[in-house]
């Protein structure tokens, strides 16, 4: 557990507020499905996940929608278990052609939006003919890495915490948490 005991992640896990349920999130999903399918059902996509984060909310929307459409991952991070954000690191790139494709980027949250953005300009340096980008949680400050920055698609807003729970973590653990948690703030 690289030095979290397990005491300790019951405890975070236990104190954390819950900020959405997942009644709430799989109804953002939904929403976002629906507006996936009026925007792209005819395009042919290509919807990349982000690892790790990004697994459930991709999971859950892949369900949602009932078209033709092509899967792919990556996996780029700035967090590596960390609480706070880093260089970005690129782990995975995608294995299918970019060039010509309209791709939708799927990750758990958009936060200050460096890694998203990186991977945004990956994309369309590869060729892509569009690319969308579809969170679970957009968190709520000032600190975007461009002001204004929002996703095309998003689920749910969250304020201003460390949230984990539905592919976001608390130091590598709770991704697996249903539903979404902002850990309470004195927690180590």
């Amino acid at each position: 557990m690289t030095g979290l005991t397990r005491d300790l992640l019951e405890r975070v896990r236990a104190e954390a507020r819950e900020l959405h349920s997942m009644a709430e999130v799989n109804a953002g999903i939904r929403a976002v499905a629906a507006a996936i399918k009026a925007d792209y059902e005819d395009r042919n996509p290509l919807l990349l996940t982000v690892m790790n984060g990004g697994v459930v909310f991709a999971g859950r929307l892949l369900t949602e929608l009932d078209f033709p459409l092509e899967i792919d991952y990556l996996h780029a991070t700035r967090y590596t278990g960390e609480t706070a954000g880093g260089d970005i690191q690129w782990i995975v790139t995608p294995g299918i052609n970019l060039a010509g494709r309209h791709v939708i980027i799927m990750d758990d949250i958009l936060d200050v939006g460096s890694t998203l953005l990186a991977i945004v300009e990956a994309c369309q340096a590869q060729g892509a003919a569009s690319v969308a980008t579809a969170v679970l949680v957009d968190k709520q400050h000032d600190r975007k890495a461009r002001p204004g920055l929002a996703a095309d698609f998003t689920a749910l807003y969250a304020e201003d915490a460390y949230l984990f729970g539905c592919g976001m973590d608390y130091k590598g653990y709770w991704r697996n948490a249903p539903g979404i948690y902002a850990v309470r703030e004195e927690t180590p």
